[in-house]
Protein backbone atom coordinates (compact mmCIF):
# COMPACT_ATOMS: atom_id res chain seq x y z
CA UNK A 1 0.00 0.00 0.00
CA UNK A 2 0.94 3.63 -0.87
CA UNK A 3 2.17 5.27 2.26
CA UNK A 4 0.60 9.03 2.44
CA UNK A 5 2.97 12.21 1.84
CA UNK A 6 3.18 14.32 4.38
CA UNK A 7 1.93 17.02 2.10
CA UNK A 8 -1.25 15.11 1.66
CA UNK A 9 -1.64 14.15 4.83
CA UNK A 10 -1.62 17.84 6.48
CA UNK A 11 -4.69 18.63 3.87
CA UNK A 12 -6.83 15.92 4.74
CA UNK A 13 -5.58 16.67 8.65
CA UNK A 14 -7.39 20.74 7.37
CA UNK A 15 -9.95 19.02 5.99
CA UNK A 16 -11.26 16.60 9.18
CA UNK A 17 -10.47 19.44 11.54
CA UNK A 18 -13.44 21.13 9.45
CA UNK A 19 -15.67 18.53 9.45
CA UNK A 20 -15.26 17.49 13.04
CA UNK A 21 -15.84 20.89 14.61
CA UNK A 22 -19.13 20.91 11.76
CA UNK A 23 -20.23 17.80 13.28
CA UNK A 24 -19.69 18.81 16.23
CA UNK A 25 -21.89 22.15 16.06
CA UNK A 26 -24.34 19.90 14.71
CA UNK A 27 -24.47 17.48 17.54
CA UNK A 28 -24.36 20.46 20.32
CA UNK A 29 -27.29 22.11 18.03
CA UNK A 30 -29.51 18.60 18.21
CA UNK A 31 -29.01 18.01 21.50
CA UNK A 32 -29.61 21.63 22.51
CA UNK A 33 -26.58 22.43 24.22
CA UNK A 34 -25.39 25.29 21.78
CA UNK A 35 -27.23 28.77 23.23
CA UNK A 36 -28.91 30.99 20.60
CA UNK A 37 -25.87 32.72 20.48
CA UNK A 38 -23.34 30.67 19.41
CA UNK A 39 -25.93 29.48 16.85
CA UNK A 40 -26.09 33.23 15.91
CA UNK A 41 -21.98 32.67 15.50
CA UNK A 42 -21.60 29.83 13.34
CA UNK A 43 -22.04 31.67 10.12
CA UNK A 44 -20.19 34.50 10.68
CA UNK A 45 -17.48 32.47 11.70
CA UNK A 46 -17.21 30.78 8.31
CA UNK A 47 -17.52 34.16 6.49
CA UNK A 48 -14.19 34.90 8.60
CA UNK A 49 -12.42 31.37 8.44
CA UNK A 50 -13.05 31.65 4.54
CA UNK A 51 -11.39 35.48 4.43
CA UNK A 52 -8.69 34.48 6.88
CA UNK A 53 -7.80 31.44 4.62
CA UNK A 54 -7.58 33.50 1.66
CA UNK A 55 -5.31 36.42 3.10
CA UNK A 56 -3.26 34.10 4.48
CA UNK A 57 -2.75 33.13 0.55
CA UNK A 58 -1.60 37.03 0.04
CA UNK A 59 0.31 37.45 3.74
CA UNK A 60 2.06 33.83 4.47
CA UNK A 61 2.83 32.28 1.16
CA UNK A 62 3.26 35.64 -1.17
CA UNK A 63 4.56 37.17 1.63
CA UNK A 64 2.71 40.55 0.79
CA UNK A 65 0.97 42.39 3.95
CA UNK A 66 -2.48 43.59 2.34
CA UNK A 67 -4.87 45.33 3.84
CA UNK A 68 -7.90 46.01 1.30
CA UNK A 69 -9.18 42.34 2.06
CA UNK A 70 -12.40 44.56 3.54
CA UNK A 71 -12.76 45.97 0.29
CA UNK A 72 -13.13 43.06 -1.83
CA UNK A 73 -15.44 41.39 0.77
CA UNK A 74 -17.46 44.47 -0.19
CA UNK A 75 -17.54 44.24 -3.68
CA UNK A 76 -18.62 40.34 -3.68
CA UNK A 77 -21.04 41.27 -0.80
CA UNK A 78 -22.81 43.81 -3.09
CA UNK A 79 -22.31 42.53 -6.43
CA UNK A 80 -24.04 38.85 -5.06
CA UNK A 81 -26.36 40.62 -3.54
CA UNK A 82 -27.18 43.33 -6.22
CA UNK A 83 -27.65 39.66 -8.58
CA UNK A 84 -29.42 38.15 -6.07
CA UNK A 85 -32.42 40.69 -5.89
CA UNK A 86 -32.50 41.96 -9.81
CA UNK A 87 -32.82 38.24 -10.42
CA UNK A 88 -35.87 37.53 -7.72
CA UNK A 89 -37.75 34.09 -7.64
CA UNK A 90 -37.09 34.01 -11.21
CA UNK A 91 -34.48 31.17 -10.37
CA UNK A 92 -34.99 28.68 -7.61
CA UNK A 93 -33.15 29.16 -4.42
CA UNK A 94 -30.06 27.13 -4.58
CA UNK A 95 -29.51 27.79 -8.67
CA UNK A 96 -29.71 31.33 -7.70
CA UNK A 97 -27.31 31.30 -4.39
CA UNK A 98 -24.61 29.59 -6.82
CA UNK A 99 -25.15 31.71 -9.39
CA UNK A 100 -24.56 34.45 -6.81
CA UNK A 101 -21.67 33.12 -5.16
CA UNK A 102 -19.47 33.34 -8.79
CA UNK A 103 -20.85 36.55 -9.32
CA UNK A 104 -19.39 37.77 -6.62
CA UNK A 105 -16.03 35.94 -6.76
CA UNK A 106 -15.74 36.97 -10.13
CA UNK A 107 -16.20 40.64 -9.33
CA UNK A 108 -13.84 40.42 -6.78
CA UNK A 109 -11.41 38.62 -8.26
CA UNK A 110 -11.82 41.12 -11.65
CA UNK A 111 -11.38 44.00 -8.68
CA UNK A 112 -7.86 41.95 -7.57
CA UNK A 113 -6.50 41.92 -11.09
CA UNK A 114 -7.30 45.78 -11.39
CA UNK A 115 -5.85 46.33 -7.84
CA UNK A 116 -2.78 44.04 -8.48
CA UNK A 117 -1.37 44.57 -11.66
CA UNK A 118 -0.56 48.14 -10.64
CA UNK A 119 0.05 47.75 -6.91
CA UNK A 120 2.02 44.72 -6.97
CA UNK A 121 5.09 46.57 -8.29
CA UNK A 122 5.56 48.02 -5.02
CA UNK A 123 6.99 46.47 -1.89
CA UNK A 124 6.86 46.72 2.05
CA UNK A 125 4.71 49.58 3.70
CA UNK A 126 3.79 50.97 0.39
CA UNK A 127 1.49 47.94 -0.91
CA UNK A 128 0.02 47.92 2.40
CA UNK A 129 -0.93 51.82 2.41
CA UNK A 130 -2.23 51.32 -1.62
CA UNK A 131 -4.38 48.45 -0.72
CA UNK A 132 -5.42 50.15 2.53
CA UNK A 133 -6.54 53.11 0.46
CA UNK A 134 -8.47 50.79 -2.21
CA UNK A 135 -10.68 49.52 0.68
CA UNK A 136 -11.30 52.99 1.75
CA UNK A 137 -12.45 54.28 -1.64
CA UNK A 138 -14.51 51.14 -1.97
CA UNK A 139 -16.51 51.54 0.45
CA UNK A 140 -17.25 55.53 -0.05
CA UNK A 141 -18.09 54.74 -4.09
CA UNK A 142 -20.56 52.02 -2.73
CA UNK A 143 -22.14 54.38 -0.33
CA UNK A 144 -23.12 57.00 -2.85
CA UNK A 145 -24.26 54.40 -5.01
CA UNK A 146 -28.30 53.97 -5.36
CA UNK A 147 -29.44 51.23 -7.81
CA UNK A 148 -32.88 49.97 -9.07
CA UNK A 149 -34.63 47.80 -11.61
CA UNK A 150 -37.48 48.64 -13.41
CA UNK A 151 -39.41 47.05 -16.91
CA UNK A 152 -36.72 49.03 -18.58
CA UNK A 153 -33.43 47.58 -16.94
CA UNK A 154 -31.03 48.70 -14.58
CA UNK A 155 -30.92 52.07 -12.91
CA UNK A 156 -27.82 53.46 -11.91
CA UNK A 157 -27.28 56.85 -10.08
CA UNK A 158 -24.51 58.86 -7.36
CA UNK A 159 -27.91 60.84 -5.79
CA UNK A 160 -31.21 59.64 -4.07
CA UNK A 161 -33.44 62.07 -6.36
CA UNK A 162 -31.60 60.81 -9.63
CA UNK A 163 -32.52 57.34 -9.57
CA UNK A 164 -36.58 57.78 -11.34
CA UNK A 165 -38.23 54.28 -11.73
CA UNK A 166 -41.26 53.49 -13.48
CA UNK A 167 -44.16 51.85 -11.95
CA UNK A 168 -43.72 49.02 -10.08
CA UNK A 169 -40.09 49.61 -10.40
CA UNK A 170 -37.83 48.87 -7.54
CA UNK A 171 -35.20 50.45 -5.30
CA UNK A 172 -32.16 47.98 -4.74
CA UNK A 173 -29.10 50.14 -3.52
CA UNK A 174 -30.11 53.10 -1.23
CA UNK A 175 -26.35 54.52 -0.58
CA UNK A 176 -25.42 54.32 3.33
CA UNK A 177 -29.13 52.57 3.47
CA UNK A 178 -27.25 49.55 2.22
CA UNK A 179 -29.21 46.86 0.35
CA UNK A 180 -32.15 45.26 2.71
CA UNK A 181 -34.56 41.99 2.54
CA UNK A 182 -31.33 39.91 0.74
CA UNK A 183 -31.74 37.18 3.31
CA UNK A 184 -35.63 36.46 2.89
CA UNK A 185 -35.10 36.07 -0.90
CA UNK A 186 -33.43 32.51 0.67
CA UNK A 187 -35.80 32.09 3.92
CA UNK A 188 -36.37 28.14 2.78
CA UNK A 189 -32.29 27.33 2.39
CA UNK A 190 -31.78 29.84 5.94
CA UNK A 191 -31.54 27.00 8.00
CA UNK A 192 -28.95 25.23 5.85
CA UNK A 193 -26.72 28.42 5.67
CA UNK A 194 -23.77 27.18 8.32
CA UNK A 195 -23.59 23.56 5.74
CA UNK A 196 -23.32 25.80 3.09
CA UNK A 197 -20.68 28.01 4.91
CA UNK A 198 -18.86 24.90 5.93
CA UNK A 199 -18.67 23.17 2.74
CA UNK A 200 -17.03 26.81 1.10
CA UNK A 201 -14.69 26.64 3.83
CA UNK A 202 -14.09 23.03 2.29
CA UNK A 203 -13.66 24.34 -1.16
CA UNK A 204 -11.59 27.29 -0.56
CA UNK A 205 -9.05 24.81 1.06
CA UNK A 206 -9.09 22.66 -1.66
CA UNK A 207 -8.13 26.26 -4.30
CA UNK A 208 -5.80 26.88 -1.72
CA UNK A 209 -4.01 23.85 -0.39
CA UNK A 210 -3.54 22.74 -4.50
CA UNK A 211 -2.63 26.12 -5.22
CA UNK A 212 0.02 26.24 -2.57
CA UNK A 213 1.45 22.59 -3.57
CA UNK A 214 1.04 23.15 -7.31
CA UNK A 215 4.32 24.57 -9.87
CA UNK A 216 2.97 28.00 -9.73
CA UNK A 217 2.59 27.69 -5.60
CA UNK A 218 6.38 26.80 -5.42
CA UNK A 219 7.20 29.89 -7.37
CA UNK A 220 5.22 32.03 -4.99
CA UNK A 221 7.19 30.80 -2.27
CA UNK A 222 10.02 31.15 -4.40
CA UNK A 223 9.60 34.90 -5.15
CA UNK A 224 8.29 35.52 -0.97
CA UNK A 225 11.64 33.80 0.17
CA UNK A 226 14.16 35.69 -2.72
CA UNK A 227 12.63 37.47 -5.57
CA UNK A 228 15.87 38.13 -6.99
CA UNK A 229 16.87 34.71 -7.19
CA UNK A 230 13.16 33.80 -8.43
CA UNK A 231 13.92 36.17 -11.22
CA UNK A 232 17.48 34.92 -12.08
CA UNK A 233 15.99 31.39 -12.71
CA UNK A 234 13.24 33.41 -15.10
CA UNK A 235 10.48 33.21 -12.94
CA UNK A 236 7.63 35.94 -13.48
CA UNK A 237 7.16 37.09 -9.93
CA UNK A 238 4.76 39.88 -11.09
CA UNK A 239 2.99 36.86 -12.73
CA UNK A 240 3.12 35.00 -10.14
CA UNK A 241 2.01 37.33 -7.30
CA UNK A 242 -0.93 38.42 -9.61
CA UNK A 243 -1.84 34.83 -9.32
CA UNK A 244 -1.71 34.70 -5.64
CA UNK A 245 -3.92 38.13 -5.13
CA UNK A 246 -6.53 37.55 -7.62
CA UNK A 247 -7.68 34.03 -5.96
CA UNK A 248 -7.04 35.66 -2.74
CA UNK A 249 -9.39 38.50 -4.19
CA UNK A 250 -12.18 36.10 -5.39
CA UNK A 251 -11.92 33.81 -2.22
CA UNK A 252 -12.86 37.15 -0.02
CA UNK A 253 -15.27 38.00 -2.44
CA UNK A 254 -16.81 34.58 -1.73
CA UNK A 255 -16.82 35.64 1.80
CA UNK A 256 -18.76 38.65 1.46
CA UNK A 257 -21.19 36.42 -0.60
CA UNK A 258 -22.07 34.65 2.78
CA UNK A 259 -21.84 37.24 4.62
CA UNK A 260 -24.41 39.43 2.40
CA UNK A 261 -26.65 36.40 2.56
CA UNK A 262 -26.99 35.79 5.84
CA UNK A 263 -28.14 39.21 7.08
CA UNK A 264 -31.43 40.97 6.34
CA UNK A 265 -29.72 44.32 6.00
CA UNK A 266 -26.40 44.70 4.32
CA UNK A 267 -24.41 48.08 4.81
CA UNK A 268 -20.95 48.93 3.68
CA UNK A 269 -20.31 50.51 7.13
CA UNK A 270 -18.73 46.95 8.03
CA UNK A 271 -16.31 46.72 5.20
CA UNK A 272 -14.00 48.92 7.04
CA UNK A 273 -10.13 49.15 7.56
CA UNK A 274 -11.05 47.73 11.02
CA UNK A 275 -12.08 44.35 9.31
CA UNK A 276 -9.02 44.01 7.39
CA UNK A 277 -7.17 44.50 10.39
CA UNK A 278 -9.27 41.99 12.50
CA UNK A 279 -8.91 39.10 9.02
CA UNK A 280 -4.87 40.08 9.54
CA UNK A 281 -4.93 39.76 13.05
CA UNK A 282 -6.62 36.46 12.61
CA UNK A 283 -3.52 35.25 10.21
CA UNK A 284 -0.81 36.41 12.35
CA UNK A 285 -2.19 35.02 15.40
CA UNK A 286 -2.87 32.03 13.46
CA UNK A 287 0.51 31.74 12.05
CA UNK A 288 1.63 33.05 8.79
CA UNK A 289 1.80 30.55 6.44
CA UNK A 290 -0.28 27.76 8.60
CA UNK A 291 -3.75 27.11 7.30
CA UNK A 292 -4.72 25.40 9.84
CA UNK A 293 -3.20 28.35 12.35
CA UNK A 294 -5.85 30.82 10.48
CA UNK A 295 -8.74 28.26 10.72
CA UNK A 296 -8.01 27.79 14.61
CA UNK A 297 -6.90 31.68 15.01
CA UNK A 298 -10.56 32.75 13.55
CA UNK A 299 -12.63 30.14 15.42
CA UNK A 300 -10.99 31.28 18.85
CA UNK A 301 -11.07 34.61 18.60
CA UNK A 302 -13.82 35.74 17.12
CA UNK A 303 -16.50 33.41 19.33
CA UNK A 304 -14.25 34.90 22.34
CA UNK A 305 -15.32 37.76 22.70
CA UNK A 306 -19.40 36.86 22.67
CA UNK A 307 -18.56 33.54 25.18
CA UNK A 308 -17.07 35.82 27.53
CA UNK A 309 -20.07 38.46 27.75
CA UNK A 310 -20.67 37.56 31.49
CA UNK A 311 -17.76 38.61 32.69
CA UNK A 312 -18.88 42.20 31.78
CA UNK A 313 -16.07 45.07 31.79
CA UNK A 314 -12.91 41.62 32.39
CA UNK A 315 -14.52 40.66 28.49
CA UNK A 316 -11.98 42.35 26.54
CA UNK A 317 -9.13 42.10 29.43
CA UNK A 318 -9.08 38.71 29.12
CA UNK A 319 -9.42 38.94 25.26
CA UNK A 320 -6.56 41.16 25.04
CA UNK A 321 -4.62 38.11 27.42
CA UNK A 322 -5.10 35.61 25.19
CA UNK A 323 -4.10 37.40 22.39
CA UNK A 324 -0.76 38.01 23.90
CA UNK A 325 -0.74 34.46 25.24
CA UNK A 326 -1.71 33.04 21.25
CA UNK A 327 1.08 35.59 19.76
CA UNK A 328 3.68 34.51 22.30
CA UNK A 329 2.95 30.64 21.72
CA UNK A 330 3.09 31.15 18.05
CA UNK A 331 6.47 33.55 17.74
CA UNK A 332 8.26 33.25 21.13
CA UNK A 333 11.46 31.52 20.26
CA UNK A 334 11.25 30.13 23.59
CA UNK A 335 7.93 28.51 22.89
CA UNK A 336 9.07 26.89 19.05
CA UNK A 337 11.98 25.36 20.84
CA UNK A 338 9.42 23.81 23.47
CA UNK A 339 6.68 22.93 20.72
CA UNK A 340 9.84 21.19 18.89
CA UNK A 341 10.48 19.43 21.69
CA UNK A 342 7.26 18.22 22.68
CA UNK A 343 6.57 16.76 19.07
CA UNK A 344 10.07 14.76 19.08
CA UNK A 345 9.02 13.60 22.52
CA UNK A 346 5.98 12.18 21.02
CA UNK A 347 7.21 10.79 17.95
CA UNK A 348 9.92 8.75 19.87
CA UNK A 349 7.29 7.43 22.08
CA UNK A 350 5.43 6.35 18.76
CA UNK A 351 5.62 2.16 18.03
CA UNK A 352 8.36 1.99 15.81
CA UNK A 353 7.23 0.02 12.45
CA UNK A 354 9.74 -2.98 12.31
CA UNK A 355 11.52 -2.65 9.12
CA UNK A 356 10.30 -5.72 5.96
Amino acid sequence: MKKMNKTTKNNFINYGLVLVLFAVAQTLSATGNLSNLLQGLLVPLCVYTIASISLNLVVGFSGELSLGHAGFMCVGAYSSALFSNVVGDALPSVPRLILAILVGAAVAAVFGILIGVPVLRLRGDYLAIVTLAFGEIIKNLVNILYVGVDENGIHVTTNSSGLKLAAGGKKIMKGALGISGTSTLYKDIKPYFFLIGVILILITLFIVQNLVHSRSGRAIMAARDNRIAAESIGINVTKYKLLAFTVSAALAGVAGVLYAHNISMLKVSIFDYNLSIMILVYVVLGGIGSIRGSIIATIVLYALPEMLRGFSTYRMLIYAIVLIIMMLFNWAPAAIDWRKRVLEKIHNKLPKKEAA
